[in-house]
């Protein structure tokens, strides 16, 4: 069983070093071949990644590209290159500062062995974020909910089987979100619980802001869902408050549509040509080992 391990990075080769030599301890009894591919993503910082005693991996290749694109999108060009130039069983996408926690790739694995043709999902059992972040991330996944009837309680960290592999890389909506895509793409999910670790260095980069970006981004992947709901919420509302329209009432039916034409626009990421051309961005690959 092949196992490749993908990892976007952009100025955290500390972080990653680190990663890579806490999953080559931990997949030390498994029965498969664990190769590594880290994408980098035109990192500003000095590109070293300081692994020792890594015999557990088969094989560790840093990929370097030209212009910076996003975690998502270095995420799908990494799909997109394993897919055309790797052979692979499973493709396990994680982040790269030890937030998924490679103690759990076991469990992946334990998965797979019941579950050969599913792909598995780690989903989020306990967080590791101040208690104002994770009331945000609730709503987050209410609003979700809400507008797409979709209730993701997983990010990247997953164990993606060659097929959900290849839907991905025929999706658009890859480029701009790598949940919304999986959740749109694949209906029979199997879930692995998974605790969200502490970074190894430095903050977390998961600010309210790119928390905002990444809720938009997950419900723009289901726009046209999302359009309908819309209509549907503004209709029942104003028949509601139809004897008691003022400005104040009126504020929702503007919302509504402010946010509607917030996700269409952020729709407007979802580019496939950009991602059928993603590889073009590759600068050089080095073969660490």
């Amino acid at each position: 069983m092949n196992i490749i391990i993908l990892i976007p990075v952009y100025n955290d080769f500390k972080s990653v070093s680190k990663l890579i030599e806490e999953i080559n301890i931990n997949i030390s009894d498994l029965n498969a071949s664990f190769s590594v591919v880290v994408v980098n993503d035109a990192s500003t910082e000095e590109k070293i990644l300081e692994t020792q005693n890594i015999n557990n991996i088969k094989s560790l290749k840093l990929i370097n590209m030209r212009n910076n694109r996003g975690h998502a999108r270095c995420i799908a060009a990494g799909l997109k290159y394993i897919s055309e130039n790797e052979e692979f069983d499973y493709v396990i996408p994680m982040d790269g500062d030890g937030e998924d926690r490679p103690v759990e790739i076991r469990n992946f694995v334990e998965k797979i062995k019941d579950n050969p043709d599913n792909t598995i999902v780690g989903e989020r059992v306990k967080r590791s974020e101040s208690i104002i972040f994770k009331i945000c991330y609730f709503f987050h996944k209410i609003i979700t909910f809400t507008f797409t009837g979709k209730f993701i309680k997983f990010g990247n960290y997953s164990c993606l089987t060659k097929q959900s592999v290849k839907k991905l890389i025929e999706e658009k909506a890859t480029w701009s979100s790598f949940s919304g895509s999986l959740s749109k793409t694949e209906n029979n999910l199997t879930k692995s619980p998974s605790i969200r670790g502490l970074r190894y260095f430095g903050p977390s980069k998961m600010s309210f802001l790119n928390l905002i970006k990444h809720s938009l981004a997950i419900i723009a992947v289901f726009k046209t869902g999302v359009i309908f709901r819309s209509i549907a919420f503004y209709a029942l509302y104003l028949i509601i408050i139809a004897e008691y329209i003022s400005i104040i009432t009126a504020i929702p039916l503007a919302l509504i549509i402010i946010f509607g034409l917030v996700i269409l626009k952020v729709s407007g990421r979802e580019n496939m040509t950009e991602f059928n051309n993603s590889l073009t961005n590759i600068h050089n690959i080095e073969k660490i080992k």
